[in-house]
């Protein structure tokens, strides 16, 4: 009983606090921490089910479930078809290619301490840790644009040689 009592209190705490981080977390920080916590509650309760001798029920659920999997996955390409069509691209193909930017001409050291937001006798450091924040945000992987973070990486390359 205490033991019980012990478990839910401490249930609770963490509950609480976990949601306390959610809400200040980064976006991106909380979906790696989601998925690890999904993933650690898949294996402890594998780990459960094991122990406790119910892995078969497990697989009873599973093999009941599948048709239901299959069919939502297909319905799921069906809908990202019809989504694709709707947007003017085909089925297959991804989004079109964004227009690319006008051509660039050579940068002076000047413009590359104003790209880089930095004062005339940065240190490599400086210029270093300027490339670094601003790329953050501006990496195409990060949903930036592809024009400027090749400023920001020429930039960088005319500052440090």
């Amino acid at each position: 009983m205490l033991l019980r009592l012990a478990l839910a209190v401490g249930g609770a705490l963490a509950l609480w606090w976990g949601w306390r981080w959610w809400r200040k977390a980064p976006p991106d920080k909380a979906k790696k921490v989601l998925a690890g916590a999904v993933l650690a509650a898949l294996v402890i309760g594998g780990v459960a089910l094991v122990l406790t001798g119910k892995l078969a029920g497990l697989f009873a659920i599973i093999a009941g479930l599948s048709p239901w999997i299959g069919r939502a996955m297909r319905l799921h390409q069906l809908w990202r078809t019809l989504r694709g069509l709707a947007n003017g691209t085909r089925p297959g193909a991804g989004a079109p290619p964004p227009p690319s930017p006008p051509a660039d001409t050579a940068m002076t050291r000047a413009q590359a301490l104003e790209v880089l937001g930095l004062a005339p006798g940065a240190t490599p450091d400086e210029i270093r840790e300027a490339h670094r924040r601003l790329m953050r945000s501006a990496h195409p992987d990060a949903g930036g644009s592809t024009w400027i973070a090749a400023r920001l990486n020429q930039a960088r390359d005319i500052l440090l040689g």
